[in-house]
């Protein structure tokens, strides 16, 4: 695309994202408002979902989703991590925990887990969820500086939850790389996209990809793709 077409497109995305920053606070209200009547009509609490879509609201680039997980997608995900596999588990980006709470499921001690998260509240959150996991607050992407002198063996898996195709290539390359360096040679890295290609290139030196089969029972339809290094 010509540099005068990239400016445009630039000035009209950063045009929307002040428009939507006007109307961030009543979108929240009435979004709110909707939920609060479902949950009184249906018998049922959405607090997950209500913390999720405002976190979204306020940084709608660096949330994945508007909503958590689904347990499907969750439960697929944990099954590529094996419980009897030294080390710990790093999960990138949990927000509420529904793969946390599905990757417990899978047998991982909670002592194991090392939930890197950015969100403050979510981080709160998962502290009163799993006290005896180990929750980082910080920047995923910036994996190696982060959980530098932590890890006290290679991780036995990495499942992350990131948005990934909200980041340039080049930093997704660099987070895969420094996620695979963290973990014994061939265990997963394990990533979920909404997309219908991969979030990062397969063909990569040293470095296996496979990818399951469209998730349709979520909402969105997902796809899990798992990076070994040889």
């Amino acid at each position: 695309m010509p540099l005068p077409a990239l400016q445009l497109l630039e000035k009209r995305f950063e045009k929307q994202i002040r428009l939507f920053e006007l109307k961030r606070g009543a979108l929240e209200r009435t979004i709110g408002t909707h939920i609060r009547r479902f949950e009184k009509k249906n018998g049922i609490r959405l607090d997950d979902e209500v913390r999720f879509i405002r976190s979204w609201i306020g940084k709608p680039l660096s949330i994945g989703a508007v909503t958590p997980s689904g347990k499907v997608l969750a439960r697929a995900m944990a099954s590529y991590v094996d419980p009897a596999a030294a080390g710990p588990v790093v999960e990138l980006g949990p927000g509420t925990g529904p793969i946390t709470e599905a990757l417990v499921a899978q047998g991982i001690d909670p002592a194991r887990l090392v939930l890197v998260e950015f969100d403050p509240t979510f981080c709160r959150l998962l502290r009163e969820r799993y006290p005896s996991a180990t929750v980082v607050q910080g920047d995923a992407y910036s994996l190696k500086g982060l959980l530098a002198g932590l890890l006290r063996e290679p991780a036995a898996a990495i499942v992350s939850g990131l948005p990934l195709f909200t980041k340039p290539l080049k930093i997704r390359l660099k987070l895969l790389y420094e996620a695979l360096a963290l973990m014994a040679p061939g265990a997963p890295f394990v990533q979920f996209t909404y997309a219908t290609v991969a979030p990062i290139a397969r063909a990569l030196d040293r470095v296996r990809a496979e990818g399951s089969e469209r998730i349709w029972m979520n909402i969105p339809p997902a796809r899990i793709w798992v990076y070994r290094r040889d």
